[in-house]
């Protein structure tokens, strides 16, 4: 499946076809990373000259050639270990090098260095969100190093994508999707090591192509993908998100999830079975 038949936002295309950088694809198991992967892959694969490199382990996505010649190896198969393939990638002159898991500091830091010696490295991380993406870099490298590391991602580092499969209301599942880019705000941060202030920058840089989770599940929301109480349920601040649904002019008459540090007094009435109904206000 395409980006855009995923419901992706379009902005993976442009991090796809980025001559250099890293791209971090994070989220819990089972939320989807490795199609949206493939689906920026074959986007790839579709527009841009040039030879893609995946190490994966197994294989879940088979590409074809079209624009790109691609070569996928599978551990285990086609090569001892992710080390091995790692060490013997750049000898193939690839443009792309698509990593399917990093799961050690050896990998991680064959990461960094194929995006510093000017190709697109991909590849897939297990944590939550883009902070958390970064502390998990981080803690593969001792602390003598961190400065070092910090530098690196701030000259390096594309975009960290990280995803959610939420309800949707025709009962299957929507990606809602964290979006960190390279602004030069976030580029600064990263280099001075201030991770935390990472999401008000995200919610600043949306001209940009970032967006927080809380943004995407509004968009969700707004676009009537999904239930409030999805959206709610999923979001880093249900109260931000509530405030954001009432400033778009958007009325809540049901919501199921009470307001956190609210009083008995301002906690809302009881509602009558009958599910979500949003008007304009």
């Amino acid at each position: 499946m395409s980006v855009q038949e995923l419901g992706l936002p379009p902005i993976l295309h442009d991090i796809v076809m980025s001559k250099r950088g890293l791209v971090l694809v994070v989220g819990a198991t089972g939320s989807g990373k490795s199609t949206s992967l493939a689906a920026m892959i074959d986007y790839r694969n579709s527009n841009e000259p040039g030879h893609i490199i995946t190490i994966e382990d197994p294989i879940e996505f088979v590409h074809r050639h079209k624009q790109s010649i691609i070569t996928q190896r599978e551990v285990g198969f086609d090569t001892h270990s992710f080390q091995a393939a790692l060490k013997n990638t750049l000898r193939q002159a690839p443009d792309v090098i698509l990593i399917g898991e990093i799961r050690d500091t050896e990998t991680m830091e064959a990461a960094i260095t194929f995006a510093e010696t000017g190709h697109l490295c991909l590849g897939t991380l297990h944590s939550n969100n883009a902070n958390q993406a970064i502390e998990r870099i981080m803690n593969f490298f001792p602390m003598e190093r961190h400065a070092q590391i910090y530098l690196q991602l701030s000259l390096n580092l594309r975009a960290i994508i990280s995803q959610r499969l939420v309800r949707s209301l025709d009962g299957k599942r929507v990606a809602a999707l964290e979006i960190l880019m390279d602004t030069p705000r976030i580029r600064d941060l990263i280099k001075r090591g201030e991770v935390d202030i990472l999401k008000e920058a995200m919610e600043q840089g949306v001209q940009e192509g970032c967006q927080t989770f809380d943004q995407a599940l509004f968009q969700l929301y707004k676009e009537g993908k999904i239930a409030l109480e999805q959206a709610l349920v999923n979001a880093d601040s249900a109260n931000n998100l509530r405030l954001k649904i009432k400033l778009a002019g958007l009325k809540l008459d049901e919501d199921p999830t009470p307001a956190e540090n609210t009083t008995d007094n301002d906690k809302p009435a009881a509602q009558t079975p009958g599910g979500f109904r949003l008007r304009m206000s």
